[in-house]
């Protein structure tokens, strides 16, 4: 039997919460910005009007003004935005418990088991598509299909209020004609080394050989032939449990462009603090770091590496993330957002052989440094103690975007 999952994506989700909390920019090409001071207005969201006149998220505002000149800017809500991703969230659990998000807007959710309640999928998904509409004011696009991946990719193929089915008898003629980069986890510079071997369409993933696709993008390619196949079989998370985890990282997008090593340091070491905080929280401990840069231009960079020792540490954490910065990035652009994760996880209770160079007594030294400055922080906010060195300008926003989750399961 063939699984029904939903994907609903709700439509240019900040800007329609901007537009539903104030009437009166109904109708106008809006945009929701970071500080336009700050940032230079980096474009977070984008009404219909303004998409129409050519804005794009990502985009500085003044790149904006110049597409669309009468473009109404707003500042981030994100306690609003929250607020109405989870009222979207209680009339989802209407039809299912099986619901993981991808984001504050999107949801995947399994109704496999929901039709002798509700009806067939397409059905469902009109339920929800009328009641989103009815009772929050704000529309989605919902996607039908028999994975997750296809499911996604029929939300985004008729927008806005909209429902797609993408059935297993005719997901070829539906899927295989559009562009590879519409297929999820197909992004920029994936496209591009598709390219050039000649792989334009989603169908011309599924045509090519497994091993060549692997050997251009690595393990990555054996997986995006088998979702351009139909044979995504991730699981839908349910919404009581708790997958396990994998690895806990931070990242931002600053408020305005890094232009030296010492700026990194600064917005590196914060994130950090995050991290540390969490890995006690579930009280495991890392035995490497990923360091995600995006440059002013907007292409990524990724390194990792191992440490010596597993450590909670948000310092030592932080110090690898720069070594393997100054050792791998180059400063022909600047730097706009910086991501740095905690990997290679294990519980913080697990023997560990130290090597003979290793001072036991310093390591101690840390752990109960840190220890102390995190029962501070519980204690009396997380803005009672921090490093002196973030002080001065951090250039990272205050505005609560941290609060925007981007959980999946899927391989």
């Amino acid at each position: 039997m063939a699984r029904v999952i939903l994907h609903s994506d709700m439509n240019s989700f900040y800007a329609s919460v901007e537009i539903m909390l104030n009437p009166s920019l109904k109708g106008k090409a809006v945009a929701v910005c970071g500080n336009t001071e700050e940032r230079h207005g980096i474009v977070l969201a984008k009404s219909d009007a303004a998409k129409k006149c050519g804005v794009k998220t990502g985009m500085a505002a003044w790149e904006a003004e110049r597409l669309c000149r009468d473009i109404t800017f707003v500042p981030p809500q994100y306690d609003e935005y929250l607020k109405y991703s989870k009222l979207a969230h209680e009339i989802y659990r209407d039809y299912t418990d099986q619901i993981e998000p991808y984001g504050m807007d999107e949801c995947w959710l399994d109704v496999t088991g929901s039709d002798r309640l509700f009806g067939t999928g397409e059905e469902i998904a009109q339920k929800i598509r009328k009641r989103i509409k009815k009772e929050l004011n704000l529309t989605v696009s919902v996607g039908v299909s028999f994975n997750k991946i296809f499911a996604k990719l029929a939300s985004d193929m008729k927008k806005p209020d909209a429902v797609t089915v993408i059935g297993v008898e005719n997901f070829r003629e539906k899927v295989w004609g559009l562009p590879a980069q519409d297929l999820l986890f197909v992004g920029r510079a994936t496209n591009e080394k598709l390219k050039k071997l000649g792989i334009h369409t989603i169908g011309d993933i599924a045509k090519t050989d497994a091993e060549v696709l692997k050997s251009f993008l690595g393990v990555n390619g054996i997986y995006l032939k088998k979702y351009a196949m139909g044979m995504d079989n991730s699981p839908v998370t349910d919404m009581y449990s708790s997958p396990p985890i994998k690895s806990v990282g931070h990242g931002i997008t600053c408020v305005s462009d890094l232009n030296n090593n010492n700026e990194v340091w600064k917005v590196m070491l914060e994130l950090s603090q995050d991290i540390g905080h969490r890995l006690r929280r579930y009280d495991l401990k890392a035995g490497g770091v990923q360091l995600c840069v995006r440059s002013n231009d907007l292409r990524f960079k990724q390194f990792q590496g191992m440490l010596d020792i597993c450590t909670q540490s948000p310092s030592v954490i932080a110090a690898k993330g720069m070594e393997l910065f100054e050792r791998n990035y180059d400063w022909n652009i600047p730097v706009r957002a910086v991501s740095i994760r905690a990997i290679k996880l294990s519980d913080r209770s697990a023997s560990e052989q130290l090597s003979i160079f290793c001072d036991g007594s310093i390591l101690e030294k840390i752990d109960n440094r840190d220890l102390c400055i995190e029962r501070i922080r519980s204690k009396f906010g997380k803005g009672a103690i921090k490093n002196a060195v973030l002080m001065g300008d951090l250039k990272m926003p205050d505005d609560g975007r941290e609060k925007v989750i981007m959980p999946g399961n899927f391989k």
